[in-house]
């Protein structure tokens, strides 16, 4: 199992440039741990693309379908003090904004702070970096 930064769910949900390789990724994990706020993040980007015509409404709607059965099949990590703590650990180490970070903290809170031997999915370059930072194997390999 790795863990999946929001980034890295939206390609799973849309057609985009790194939807094949995600997609394959996703059918290797037993199931896909995620932050609790992720859902929101993907949902957020839904919205947005659609505002930009990026998307047209069936097509946000088809999305939204998708990532409510992905919700179905995720481990969930919830908001807990260990995760906020995490996540104000993290920000003063790594150049993140508050929703990255905390995407960072559930990671570590998941893997119960040893990184080494977990993956990190994700495509925002500075969390890449980060969770390379703190010992993830980060995929995908090539971005």
């Amino acid at each position: 199992m790795r863990f999946w930064d929001a980034s890295a769910l939206i390609p799973l949900c849309l057609q985009e440039r790194q939807s094949i390789a995600l997609k394959r990724l996703a059918q290797e994990d037993e199931s896909l741990a995620v932050w609790w706020g992720s859902s929101v993040e993907c949902l957020s980007a839904f919205a947005r693309l659609r505002r930009e015509a990026v998307l047209s409404e069936t097509e946000e709607e088809q999305a939204r379908v998708i990532l409510r059965a992905l919700q179905g099949s995720v481990t969930e990590i919830e908001p807990t003090p260990a995760v906020r703590d995490q996540a104000g650990r993290v920000l003063r180490l790594h150049p993140l904004r508050a929703a990255d970070a905390l995407q960072l903290a559930a990671a570590l809170v998941w893997c119960q702070g040893d990184p080494l031997q977990h993956g990190f999915v994700c495509l925002d370059q500075r969390l890449r970096e980060a969770a390379r930072r703190e010992g993830f194997t980060v995929f995908p390999n090539k971005m």
